[in-house]
């Protein structure tokens, strides 16, 4: 019997795996408990959940399977900035590797994420309207345009590469900070945002868009 084919435009939501310094990474968690409240809230859309292997080879390869097997309409990428006192969205993803060791010791290939790539992709949510939306209703957010030269800009390069070969898809990126454990920014907290995220991006996006993927 062939496996049923879900009508409703996808919605790819990830987070990372633990990695050296973080053996907890709080993004896997968000993701999971954001899609479970997405599903309820917003029913028109499929949900699917991925957490990535915080890992040079297999970060990418997976990125890229899971366009080509869900086609989403919106990505949105979690990863944690233990530095961070906002929930930062990152506009910019630069094709540039830091020499740094990944969940499983391995550095990268090469300095370049893309040795034929554009040095720059740019992020396809509307950052200054999802970052006014949040603050406005209590969320401490702010804009980036520097998602750092490791995984997580990894991700969002390879995520909009993937998206600008099939067309005009929503793409973003948003560093939470790493301890999710007190207010006004705790898990809660940071996946209420995450929601309003998503609706905003959703509404920013074009009617041919979802068209083509209805």
């Amino acid at each position: 019997m062939p496996r049923r084919v879900d009508p409703r435009p996808t919605i790819l939501l990830t987070g990372f795996g633990p990695f050296p310094g973080v053996p907890m990474n709080a993004s896997g968690e968000l993701a999971h408990k954001l899609a479970r409240t997405a599903r309820r809230v917003l029913p028109d859309f499929c949900f699917t959940v991925a957490v990535l292997p915080t890992e040079w080879n297999r970060a990418p390869r997976l990125i890229a399977n899971l366009h080509e097997r869900h086609r989403p309409l919106l990505a949105l990428h979690f990863g944690v900035a233990g530095a961070a006192k906002t929930i930062r969205l990152e506009t910019e993803a630069a094709n540039f590797c830091r020499a740094a060791p990944d969940a499983a010791g391995t550095l990268p290939a090469a300095a370049q994420l893309a040795e034929d790539g554009p040095a720059v992709r740019r992020s396809s949510i509307a950052a200054p309207t999802i970052a006014a939306a949040l603050n406005a209703k209590g969320y401490p957010s702010s804009i980036s345009n520097d998602a750092g030269g490791y995984l997580c800009n990894a991700v969002l390069y390879h995520s909009l590469a993937a998206a600008e070969a099939r067309g005009d898809h929503r793409v973003g990126f948003v560093h939470i900070p790493q301890d999710l454990s007190e207010p006004p920014l705790d898990m809660t907290a940071v996946s209420a945002a995450a929601l309003e995220i998503i609706k905003i991006a959703l509404d920013t996006a074009t009617e041919k868009t979802l068209l083509t993927l209805v």
